[in-house]
This record gives C-alpha cells, sequence and structure tokens, in this order.
C-alpha cells in the first residue's frame, strides 16, 4: 500500500511538471502612438526569470546600446539563446499609427516576455517591455513609455542618428562624452538649434517629440 502511494505521488507530480513546462502560442501586438517616431524591427522574446532587459538607473548591456543606438536585434537574440523560448524580430520600420503583430510560443505557466525597439530619429530611445509574465489566459495591454540607454548623448543632431530621415552613424562603440551613464525615462526632444558645429541639421521637437506613452502592447494567449 505504502509502495503504490509512494508510485501515484510520484506519477501525479510528473505530471504537473509536465503540464507546467508545455509551450503554448502567444499573440504579441505592437502600435506606434507617437506622432513623429518611427520603430526600428521590433526584438519579441519569450524567456525565462534569469533575463532582465535593464534595469532604470543601471548602465546598459552592450547589446541593449548596439539595439538602441542603431535598430539592431541580432546581438540581444543571440545573447539570450539559453534563456529564451523563442525569440523573432518583426522585420520592417513601424510608422507612427501603424500597428504589426507575431505570434511567438512561450510557457504555459511562469514564462517572461520582452519587446523592444529604437526610436528613430533619435540618439540612443527605445521602447520596451522589460521581462513581463505571460498572461495565463486572455490578453493583457500595456501603454509603454520610451526609455533612453544613456549610451549617447541626446544631440538630436543628424550625423549621429540612424535610419532613412538622417543617416547618420549608428552604434559607436565605448561610452559618449555627454552620455548619462544609466538607463532611464526618456525625455524626448528640445529646441537645441538647426545644426551643429560641423553644419549637420538638429531635429527639433515640433516633428519629432512625444509625450509618454510611446506604444501600445497587447500581449494575447492563444491556447
Amino acid at each position: 500500500m505504502i509502495k503504490q502511494s509512494i508510485l501515484a505521488l510520484g506519477l501525479a507530480f510528473a505530471s504537473t511538471a509536465t503540464f507546467a513546462q508545455s509551450i503554448v502560442d502567444y499573440e504579441v501586438t505592437v502600435t506606434n502612438i507617437t506622432p513623429g517616431q518611427t520603430f526600428t524591427p521590433q526584438l519579441v522574446l519569450t524567456h525565462n526569470s534569469d533575463f532582465l532587459l535593464f534595469q532604470l538607473g543601471q548602465p546598459a548591456s552592450e547589446q541593449l546600446e548596439i539595439l538602441a543606438e542603431g535598430g539592431d536585434t541580432a546581438p540581444l537574440t543571440e545573447a539570450t539563446a539559453n534563456m529564451s523560448t523563442e525569440a523573432t524580430t518583426i522585420g520592417g520600420l513601424l510608422s507612427p499609427g501603424q500597428t504589426a503583430s507575431t505570434t511567438v510560443t512561450g510557457p504555459s505557466q511562469g514564462g517572461f516576455l520582452t519587446v523592444a525597439a529604437m526610436l528613430i530619429p533619435t540618439n540612443d530611445t527605445f521602447v520596451a517591455l522589460n521581462r513581463i509574465r505571460l498572461p495565463t489566459s486572455g490578453g493583457t495591454m500595456y501603454l509603454v513609455p520610451a526609455y533612453d540607454a544613456g549610451t549617447e548623448v541626446n544631440s538630436q543632431s543628424c550625423q549621429h542618428i540612424p535610419g532613412p530621415r538622417c543617416g547618420g552613424e549608428g552604434y559607436v562603440e565605448g561610452p559618449a562624452d555627454g552620455d548619462e551613464g544609466f538607463v532611464h525615462i526618456g525625455n524626448g526632444f528640445h529646441e537645441l538649434g538647426t545644426e551643429d558645429a560641423e553644419g549637420f541639421e538638429i531635429l527639433g521637437p515640433q516633428t519629432y517629440d512625444w509625450r509618454n506613452s510611446v506604444a501600445r502592447i497587447t500581449v494575447r494567449r492563444m491556447n
């Protein structure tokens, strides 16, 4: 009788563990709600609790710096390979008012989601959902602010802003003079003149400023 009870308990525990590790689909929908900023391709990552994209007040990782300054999601995808269930990037630029969706797999219980993309034209501003819990049923909507990686001075100069509007440089390795040195809430565009000392255009707030939030992101469990 004792052996049978132990066996039954072991089978029940194994069944519970198997259920907890089952994989389901989640639909992730990103809407750009800024008047003048564009999102670079959006990284969508399901993962375990070991990964955190950033901490406010702490320096950005090199992989986040690369995304925030140049829009490249590949280094983050590679760096999280041993912590992620699935990592995908929604290709193409997401203009103001536009929506993009993708479906990713993730744990049915205990999983997390991170979404990230650069805002262009900016120096090092990005939008992100940072390690939120995947829903166990239904869906959840988030209004998401812009963050500044703190890795590049916010000159608003086209010399240092990549993308179709400016065509300037993206990621530059190492610290930059005048950068903040830590991740913080993005504080938009300001009046800094019309051109920098080298004659490059400085972008102004009339077109490119925002007031947080900058994105609406919906996460919906599919099954």
